[in-house]
């Protein structure tokens, strides 16, 4: 998610709107069309000559004040504009931002959005109209339809719309940008939330409602089973759940949401046409201004999940991601020992090349129901649980029950590119749990020799970091001994090793990269586990280097580096994450990070020439 903004002056440089979006804008500008490029022109020069004339109340403000500074409208329908974000990005969920904007539109016609200069949560809450209501938006990553149809609703001008994951605008719910509620990554959260208001506003007396709009996918994260069984149990007639059912979480649901189940728990149920922006306004108004809460089930459409552009018409076929090998490995694994394999994922079998592969089973975005089914299986199966590590923070009392209880588990945690596998020491966190030990193969082989480490310590939970990204793999690996550091273009001399470079999983990828493209031959070393076991021989060695650098594609804090140095003695400066999440693409994380290539060979150079780790 994006940080938070700081409102000020229109115009502002630095923490300012103006200072957040121009960049950005300016560097998507090959992706634009000239009257977009033109229109962005326009708006920028309007941003600067506003700047100090006025301190809006919220960023919306000011944002409306460009808008009106500017008032043409490339584009009449909000589709168009989803459309156009997500091309000029380049990735991002446009479908499941296309299957909620009936839902989107009927809430800014009902007044449930906040104007420009409206701070959510702030409303009268005179009576039981729909403009009286408060929406916590639970579908968080639908943000960008809520920008889209600002934008032709004429409140939001087009130059952040052109920097949606590229350190501009973000894609997920925040409160900077008009919502009542802000997301991080946690499926299921936003009915928590709803449920925490409508709870808080029956405390007080209030009648006003709330209302929730979510997801048939995130209905299945456990929290959302709590959320009603506490909204029944403790009355709370002013719950309205609103529900995307496309039928569809990543992958296909194995079961349409229930309309009874839902009906038990919140009173009513009633079923619409999601793609109608006049029927759910008409069925959601009924609901608000009649007695009682209750769950409006808007059959809508989805395809693929994620958005990409179209290939160009002679590029080569991609390569796949890493991650996508995990299937393939583990039929190969099948095949090899005689193991019984018992896989579940939480929707992602296609991240993890599953289909075709091997049998699996989809429990829906229900990740301590994962866990649970390898609670009671024969000793001697694999168990496979494939899903996300950022998602892993929903469930990590779970995660403990089944590492303290279940032998032969194996988790494939995928890492996420724009993400950077949630929380950035999520990995960390994992490898903290009792009975784990965390990896972060980057070869097939290194793969499976993390699998024959599990079989031959089955009471330890194997994590695998599976990272998504398209890489060519370093030439050496940690095929033998995963637990051990390997040399990446030959052992040095003992008498020659004045500075090193070590490197977790990933990031070997990039630095042998940086090393290779600058000619630099820094000594590098390459770890496959995040805890690696150092041969004290090494070890000494290391120490009497003049410089070390580790390098992670993780969060540095409780990390790679800092479990070395602290284990070792070692007298080195780690690299990595070092601040919070943003919703963004790759090589803009990698950027920001300083962990490009290029940005990597400047360190490396230091590192050769001054002895300068830092």
């Amino acid at each position: 998610m994006t940080a938070p903004v700081t409102s000020g002056p229109v115009g502002a440089g630095g923490p300012g709107l103006l200072g957040r979006f121009e960049e950005p804008a300016r560097a998507a500008r090959p992706r634009l069309t000239p009257d977009e490029a033109r229109v962005i022109e326009q708006e920028l020069a309007e941003w600067r000559r506003l700047e100090g004339r006025y301190a809006p109340a919220t960023p919306l403000g000011e944002l409306a004040a460009v808008a009106a500074a500017v008032p043409e409208r490339l584009y009449r329908d909000s589709a168009k504009v989803l459309l156009r974000m997500h091309e000029i990005a380049g990735s991002g969920n446009h479908q499941s931002c296309l299957s909620s904007l009936s839902l989107v539109r009927a809430c800014f016609d009902l007044g449930l959005v906040p104007g420009p200069g409206e701070r959510a949560g702030q409303r009268d809450g005179a009576g039981p109209s729909a403009g009286s209501a408060e929406l916590v938006v639970g579908r968080g990553h639908i943000a960008p339809s809520f920008y889209a149809e600002r934008y032709v609703r004429g409140t939001f001008p087009f130059t952040p719309l052109a920097t949606l994951h590229r350190d501009g605008l973000t894609g997920v719910v925040h409160r900077d940008w008009g919502f009542r509620n802000t997301m991080r990554y946690s499926l299921g959260v936003g009915l928590a939330q709803a449920v925490s208001l409508a709870w808080d506003l029956r405390r007080q007396g209030l009648r006003r409602k709330v209302v929730c709009l979510a997801g048939d996918g995130e209905l299945h994260e456990g929290i959302t089973f709590e959320c009603l069984r506490f909204a029944h149990e403790a009355g709370l007639d002013n719950l309205v759940l609103v529900v995307d059912s496309n039928g569809k979480g990543i992958e296909p649901l194995r079961a349409p949401v229930s309309r009874e189940y839902l009906s038990h728990y919140l009173g009513q149920a009633a079923e619409t046409d999601g793609l109608d922006t006049e029927a759910v306004a008409k069925s959601l108004r009924v609901m608000l201004d009649g007695p009682g809460g209750g769950a409006l089930l808007c059959a809508t459409r989805k395809e693929g999940h994620s958005f990409k552009l179209p290939p160009a018409p002679d590029a080569p076929p991609p390569r796949p991601s890493f991650a996508t090998t995990a299937g393939p490995l583990l039929a190969g694994l099948q095949k090899d020992t005689g193991r019984r394999l018992a896989v579940f994922t939480g929707d992602m079998a296609a991240r993890f090349g599953l289909p075709n592969a091997v049998p699996y089973e989809n429990t829906g975005l229900a990740e301590t129901l994962s866990l649970g089914l390898t609670l009671s299986l024969p000793e001697e199966t694999v168990k496979v649980v494939a899903t996300d590590a950022m998602y892993y923070m929903d469930s990590l009392g779970m995660l403990t029950e089944a590492t303290t209880s279940t032998r032969h588990l194996l988790v494939l945690a995928g890492r996420s590119w724009g993400a950077w596998g949630g929380a950035t020491n999520s990995l960390n966190l994992l490898d903290q749990i009792t009975g784990t030990r965390a990896y972060e193969p980057v070869t097939a082989a290194e793969f499976r020799s993390c699998v024959r480490r599990l079989l031959a310590d089955p009471a330890t939970a194997h994590v695998l970091s599976m990272v998504d990204a398209r890489f060519t793999a370093p030439g050496e690996d940690c095929a033998g001994d995963v637990d051990a550091a390997v040399w990446l273009g030959g052992a040095p001399d003992a008498a020659d090793l004045d500075c090193c470079v070590i490197t977790f999983g990933y990031a070997g990828v990039l630095v042998a990269q940086a090393n290779r493209d600058g000619g630099l031959g820094v000594p590098h070393l390459h770890c496959a586990a995040l805890r690696p076991e150092l041969d004290p021989a090494l070890v000494e060695r290391l120490r009497r280097c003049r410089a070390l650098l580790s390098v992670e594609y993780n969060g540095v804090s409780g990390g790679f580096g800092e479990g070395l140095r602290s284990r070792h003695l070692l007298p080195l400066t780690p690299h990595g994450v070092r601040s919070d999440i943003r919703n963004c693409v790759h090589d803009t994380q990698l950027s920001r990070h300083g962990m490009t290539p290029r940005a990597l060979a400047e360190r490396l150079r230091a590192l050769r020439e001054d002895g300068a780790a830092g």
